[in-house]
């Protein structure tokens, strides 16, 4: 039996300028996905997929030779999982080639919905059994900046760029004297990196001001001793990034009364806010539905 684990994520800064090199600060996550392997003699894959609370969410057997589908609970799931083993088996022509079947099982330790990396924490362990580069194994699948692959191999918070598409990952520590003013709070609505991603690619906009502005704020943040510093840092980082994608801070759109700052996580419109504040501020969130809030000490490894 071979067991295998990756860490969730969340991109405190950088969100979309991190995809044209802009200096990111990433947080590998509590909460990951397991993978354990063991061989079998019946010369298939077979695959189970458990959420956070042991339940079967998606199942799947696959032929080896050649690697097809035989039957699956979700064919667009079956469909996604068939590509990241064919690439896997490109970059290392050995894998899945030395005659055994196998029994896999995956499991999250966080809700599915929560948008954490349910995609690359199964890319990491995918090429951690495979022996290949989880980078690449990224490329030639889900695309993307590469920071939730760094946050899987990492266990502390990491200053993350791209240079000449090329990940360069540095170890630092984010511990902020404040920070039990800092929570994550859940939007209710998982968005699709993807297509954040491609909009973005789709915008005309002046990148290289856009990567030195969100690069000078994430180095300020890293170092930010004062809270209300802070909170203008975050601030400053929703107007850049609206202004760049045109559209409105979750702040305006949805909890424009909140004093406090509040700074999305991610594409925009869907999964975590990172908001300041104190427990009873929480009650502003909880009264309006959004129930799951998370203190930062809770979520971060």
């Amino acid at each position: 039996m071979k067991k295998f684990y990756s860490n969730g994520k969340l991109l405190i800064t950088g969100e979309y300028a991190v995809l044209d090199g802009a200096k990111a600060l990433a947080i590998p996550t509590k909460y990951g996905q397991f993978l354990t392997v063991n061989e079998a003699d019946h010369k298939k894959i077979k695959w189970l997929s458990l959420d956070d609370k042991d339940e079967v969410w998606f199942e799947a057997i696959i032929e080896l030779e050649p690697m097809t589908e035989i039957s699956s609970s979700n064919s667009e799931i079956s469909k996604t999982l068939l590509e990241i083993l064919s690439e896997a088996q490109k970059l290392n022509p050995n894998f899945l080639k030395d005659g055994s079947g196998y029994n896999i099982e995956t499991k999250l330790t966080f809700p599915r919905e929560w948008g954490l990396g349910t995609s690359s924490t199964l890319i990491n362990n995918i090429a951690q059994w495979a022996n290949v580069n989880a980078y690449e194994l990224l490329n030639h699948t889900f695309g993307g900046s590469g920071y939730d692959i760094a946050c899987a191999q990492h266990s502390t918070a990491i200053l993350y760029q791209l240079k000449n598409n090329e990940p360069i990952v540095q170890e630092v520590i984010f511990d902020p004297v404040f920070i039990d003013h800092l929570f994550f709070i859940y939007l209710n609505k998982k968005q699709n990196s993807r297509e954040a991603i491609s909009e973005y690619r789709n915008l005309k906009f002046d990148s290289r001001y856009l990567v030195t502005t969100i690069g000078g704020i994430t180095t300020k943040m890293i170092s930010c001793t004062n809270l209300d510093n802070f909170q203008t840092l975050m601030d400053l980082h929703e107007t850049t990034i609206s202004n760049t994608l045109k559209i409105p801070t979750i702040k305006r759109l949805l909890f424009d009364e909140y004093p406090s700052a509040i700074k999305s996580l991610g594409a925009w419109g869907g999964d975590f806010i990172l908001v300041t504040g104190d427990e009873t501020g929480m009650a502003y969130f909880k009264d309006r539905g959004y129930g799951t809030i998370i203190p930062f000490s809770e979520m971060i490894l």
